[in-house]
């Protein structure tokens, strides 16, 4: 019997369809994915059965905004991943990504420009910028930026709307982001306040607590089997 069985065994024929047809659109979809295009997430009830398959896999539900969602790993799976030190992305990757955040989201928002948690952005950081605050070399931010393109972690702005015309490329955050859940948005807004202004009085907070926070994520609690997990 396999995991799909045994969490839709009980459910009646529509309510495994919709429950089927939501977990390949959260999972296979480049983008959130609105509430009212399916009925596993506009129904609670449908809703908790869909989350209940996703807790099975490791993963859960995440809203974005008030009207669409997505899926991401659990936040325990997400810690246990992290202590054996498995990541899909090269150090070249990550320092490429931290600095895309930085300049397209940390420090707009610093400014007042972008509110919320979310990593979504209108500011988009052109190559030029990249290379000049960066000691990578510039052999490799390119095909680093390409990598991160295909994993959906950035995305390529559109010339039309930025607010500066800029020569080549600019990128902006990528919709694979949307898939974090709210403590991991938490978690990389501290690492990137680490990273920039690691002697400011806010980064010795985030040391302070750091083992009191990763507690909490170790181990998955009774709650995360339903909606406690997910964004709201």
């Amino acid at each position: 019997m396999t995991i799909f069985d045994t969490v839709l065994a009980d459910l009646n024929e529509r309510h495994r369809d919709e429950v089927m047809a939501a977990f390949a659109a959260l999972e296979h979809g480049r983008e959130p994915v609105a509430e009212a295009q399916l009925l596993a997430l506009r129904d609670a009830t449908v809703r908790r059965d869909l989350q209940r398959l996703l807790f099975r896999m490791g993963r859960t539900l995440v809203r974005v905004g008030s009207t669409h969602w997505t899926s991401g790993f659990r936040d325990d799976v997400t810690a246990q991943l992290a202590a054996e030190g498995a990541t899909a992305q090269s150090r070249v990757d990550r320092a490429v990504l931290v600095l895309v955040l930085i300049h397209s989201v940390a420090i707009p928002r610093s400014q007042g420009l972008i509110g919320g948690d979310s990593w979504t952005s209108g500011h988009p950081t052109p190559v030029d910028e990249l290379t000049r605050y960066t000691q990578l070399p510039r052999g490799e931010i390119r095909p680093a930026l390409q990598r991160l393109r295909a994993a959906g972690l950035v995305q390529i702005a559109p010339a039309r709307g930025r607010a500066a015309p800029t020569d080549g490329p600019a990128y902006l955050p990528g919709p694979a982001l949307h898939r974090l859940t709210k403590p991991a948005r938490e978690r990389l807004e501290h690492e990137l306040i680490l990273a920039a202004a690691p002697d400011s009085p806010l980064a010795a907070a985030i040391r302070a607590r750091r083992p009191a926070a990763a507690a909490a994520v170790a181990t998955p609690t009774r709650t995360s089997t339903t909606e406690r997990n997910e964004d709201t």
